[in-house]
Order: C-alpha cells, then sequence, then structure tokens
C-alpha cells in the first residue's frame, strides 16, 4: 500500500509557471510508474502526463505536449510535474496516481493508488 499526496497547486495568472509535487510513502520501493490527471468542474478526468518506474520514458497528453514535463526523483520517492506557459483550460484539480511496476499508462482505470489532488486555477 502507497499513499501520495500532491503539493504545489495554487494560483497563477495565464502565462505563469507552476510546480507539482507528488510524494509517496509507506510502499517497499518505488516501482511504480507515475502519472498526473486532471478534472476540470463539469469535465470528466483527464490523462496529462506519465512517467515509466524504469527507464523513465514519459508521454504526454496533446493538450500539454511541450508545454509541461513530467519528471521522478527516485531517491525521493517524489514525482514533479513542471508547468509552463499555463493557460486558463489548464484550471482543474490535480491528480497523482501510481501504479506498480509498469510503464504507465494513458488510462485511469489502469492506476492503483491516487492522492487527493489539488486545485490548480489559471485566471486570464
Amino acid at each position: 500500500q502507497v499513499q501520495l499526496v500532491e503539493s504545489g497547486g495554487g494560483m497563477v495568472q495565464t502565462g505563469d509557471s507552476l510546480r507539482l509535487s507528488c510524494a509517496a510513502s509507506g510502499g517497499t520501493s518505488f516501482k511504480y510508474a507515475m502519472a498526473w490527471f486532471r478534472q476540470a468542474p463539469g469535465k470528466d478526468n483527464e490523462f496529462v502526463a506519465a512517467i515509466s518506474y524504469t527507464t523513465g520514458s514519459t508521454f504526454y497528453a496533446d493538450s500539454v505536449e511541450g508545454r509541461f514535463t513530467i519528471s521522478r526523483d527516485n531517491a525521493r520517492n517524489t514525482v514533479n510535474l513542471q508547468m509552463n506557459s499555463l493557460k486558463s483550460e489548464d484550471t482543474a484539480r490535480y491528480y497523482c496516481a501510481a501504479k506498480w511496476r509498469s510503464f504507465g499508462s494513458r488510462r485511469q482505470e489502469d492506476y492503483d493508488y491516487w492522492g487527493p489532488g489539488i486545485q490548480v486555477t489559471v485566471s486570464r
């Protein structure tokens, strides 16, 4: 069992940058594929980015490709999401998710553990 806690959210303006972090605890090792999803009011949960547990390979949603960067620090059991050139449509609650020994997935149903989420609001 692993617990995930997000941090770093807040309110920013269009064009600003923000860095989200997700700290994992309770597992025996950090051999999890990690991902970020987001949900805006009235919309479905949406895949944002993922990083594999071993090769560090990454993939992104088209809507954030080139603006967001996912990375992991295995020594600290954390995964980060650097968000640049933020747009109002990036406003959502962002969730960290983990899947044991996986290369990652765009499907939320593939993930075993979820954090409580953190709000990101981008104002014009």
